[in-house]
């Protein structure tokens, strides 16, 4: 199945005719367009029902993301087309950001080696791929959402204008905004902004990678990073160090860095927004995280390909 977002930013009627030729040059391939929310996710369990061997999902992180939820715990393999505007995963697996050149790495990828059984985090049994965020990067997302038409041309300055629009008028940055209980005991009783990494970069801007843990990885369990101050100095200091690739911030004392986490739960102060792979999905009071081992098929972008040693 060629599963498409025709509204993602970065693709078009041309892409998707050449890439749909490419692969139908050696497979069987059935065109599937998605049309609505989560409407991936039906498309690719049609896929499992139909036993496909490979959904290719050609559209950005959100659209990923529902079409993986819909593939859990099944034989049908996800494959990764970046159409998005940033790309989280497909940049993560090292794949270029030209849909067409990635195309001529995945069919050779596909040919040569088997997919790869992946874990990924859940959180109130919703999957993600690479991270989950709570607070206020949630909340930037839910005012990029409402510019969704900017996203297609100015994605990343959309985002930056977003962030400090968020931080100066549109959350609440002097009360923390939840607890963290985990599965040890241990609580963290104040947090402002959360994220639970699966994999890292935690995202891109531009052409420059935010890494905020060399800890998460598809082989290992989740990584969660409590951070408990807004304020100005702090936020520019972390994200100058994830530019950096620095991990000095894990001993800030504003901060709690945790690595191979297995489960955890969330319970809000009050209702707090939260998003799962740059998808908003509304505000909750209360959320059940957790790691699920080699649940998801994924083509692996061949490393000799990519031009990266093993």
């Amino acid at each position: 199945m060629f599963l498409v977002n025709p509204a993602a930013s970065s693709v078009t009627p041309r892409t998707r005719v050449v890439i749909q030729k490419a692969l139908a040059a050696d497979h069987e391939v059935v065109l599937a367009e998605t049309i609505r929310r989560d409407h991936a996710t039906r498309l690719a369990k049609q896929a499992v029902v139909d036993e496909f061997d490979v959904v290719v999902v050609l559209g950005g992180d959100g659209t990923l993301n529902e079409a993986a939820n819909g593939l859990i715990n099944s034989q049908t393999a996800l494959a990764v087309l970046p159409g998005g505007s940033t790309n989280v995963f497909a940049r993560t697996l090292g794949l270029p950001d030209d849909p067409v050149e990635a195309t001529g790495i995945l069919l050779e990828t596909m040919d040569k080696a088997s997919p790869k059984s992946i874990g990924l985090g859940c959180v109130n049994g919703r999957y993600f791929l690479f991270h989950a965020g709570m607070g206020f990067d949630a909340a930037v997302v839910a005012e990029v959402e409402k510019r969704g038409r900017l996203k297609r041309y100015a994605s990343h300055a959309l985002f930056v204008y977003a962030a400090v629009d968020t931080w100066l008028r549109h959350y609440d940055r002097k009360r923390p905004a939840f607890r963290l209980k985990h599965s040890d005991g241990s609580v963290i009783p104040n947090s402002k902004f959360a994220i639970c990494l699966n994999t890292d970069p935690y995202t891109y801007l531009g052409s420059r990678s935010l890494k905020l843990s060399s800890d998460a990885g598809l082989d290992q369990e989740l990584v969660t990073i409590s951070i408990n101050s807004l304020s100005v100095n702090r936020m520019l200091g972390l994200v100058s160090a994830a530019i950096r690739g620095s991990t000095a911030f894990h001993n800030y004392s504003y901060i709690d860095y945790r690595s191979d986490v297995s489960s955890f739960v969330v319970e809000g102060h009050r209702p707090f927004p939260y998003q799962v792979d740059g998808d908003y999905l509304g505000e909750v009071t209360s959320l059940e995280f957790s790691y699920a081992p080699r649940v998801l098929e994924l083509i692996m972008p061949n490393p000799e390909l990519l031009g990266v040693s093993d």
